[in-house]
């Protein structure tokens, strides 16, 4: 495994790091907390040392399936990522969508960082980790209700408190990020990511390379897009957020297989999946210091840690790169 550091900070994550969306069901279908479990595990034992989750993740799953898998693991050699921000118990703040929780009933989810209920969850999300302490601790998405100063003036008081390390933001634009930064350090932005999903190199990757800024891929595969196993007809189960999402159409699934058929040889050359390919040219593009990949068993964690073994010089990278292009992504 690869390990890279976050900003400023002395804070080193694994260059592939568990994403635990997916393991906590909410929004995916259903998923086996046992196979979560094992896929956490496996990916530990192959360098995969950085988790990254959520209380809205299952509402409260996610976090308590990490807690179970991290049972018994040095907690100094974990690097344990959450976030904050995102209420489904409370109707405070943007409200943000309607949605089902894991047995099927409604709930509204509001994006709320108001400086209570930053302490507030922290303190739930320690208890379902089952540790003292967050390494990582990110705003999940912007609250325009609440000042920045005051979400991370909160923020700032865990970390005189112990119970945080360091201070990141997700989904947050440049000017969001600049002024969070006159409250608190912050070292990283974690943001949206793919192949065929590179908006954010146009502003705020650009940025955070100027400024030390860590950024944390999320959803480098497109959520399963980019692993060639999707077909145009493709269906999806009940409850899971991907139908109806455009780069998920049958014309959009069709293209991007096309794409990934031309670059199929060079991941055959390597003896590696198409997945992996795709992870590492995610984490040799630049600005992108870290992807986060989730697994729903054990299988898919190995062969997401396995991503750093594959190599890629510059005449390939290029290659991906001009093939992207020509497929217009």
């Amino acid at each position: 495994m690869e390990y890279r550091k976050i900003g400023n900070s002395d804070l080193e994550l694994s260059v592939i790091t568990f994403g635990a969306w997916a393991a906590g069901g909410w929004m995916w279908g259903s998923t086996d907390r046992n196979d979560a479990i094992n896929a956490i595990k496996a990916s530990y034992d192959l360098g995969v040392t950085s988790i990254d989750t959520a209380p809205i993740y299952g509402q409260g799953d996610s976090e308590e399936i990490v807690g179970d898998a991290i049972k018994g693991i040095s907690r100094d050699k974990l690097q344990v990522v959450t976030k904050f921000g995102m209420r489904w118990d409370l109707t405070k703040g943007d409200f943000g969508f309607k949605s089902k929780n894991n047995n099927g009933a409604a709930i509204d989810i509001y994006k709320y960082a108001g400086k209570e209920s930053v302490i507030y969850e922290c303190e739930q999300s320690l208890k379902r980790l089952g540790t003292d302490y967050i390494d990582l601790y990110q705003i999940h998405w912007p609250d325009s209700t609440t000042p920045i100063s005051e979400t991370f003036e909160a923020v700032s008081r865990l970390i005189e408190q112990g119970k945080v390390r360091y201070a990141g933001v997700c989904n947050y634009d440049v000017a969001q990020l600049k002024e969070a930064d006159q409250t608190l350090e912050i070292i990283s932005n974690q943001i949206p990511f793919s192949m065929v999903n590179r908006g954010v190199e146009e502003e705020t990757v650009p940025y955070c390379i100027e400024n030390n800024k860590s950024v944390l891929a999320y959803s480098p595969m497109e959520r399963g897009l980019l692993t060639g196993k999707m077909t145009a007809d493709y269906k999806f189960e009940e409850g899971d957020h991907r139908q109806g999402n455009k780069f998920f159409s049958p014309e959009s699934i069709e293209k991007t297989n096309a794409f990934l058929a031309k670059i199929k040889p060079l991941a055959d050359e390597k003896n590696a999946t198409l997945s992996q390919l795709v992870l590492r040219w995610t984490i040799e593009r630049p600005g992108i210091t870290i992807a986060l990949v989730g697994a729903r068993n054990e299988k898919q964690a190995v062969q997401n840690a396995k991503a750093v073994n594959v190599k890629l010089n510059a005449e390939e990278i290029q290659f991906i790169n001009t093939e992207l292009e020509k497929a217009g992504f």
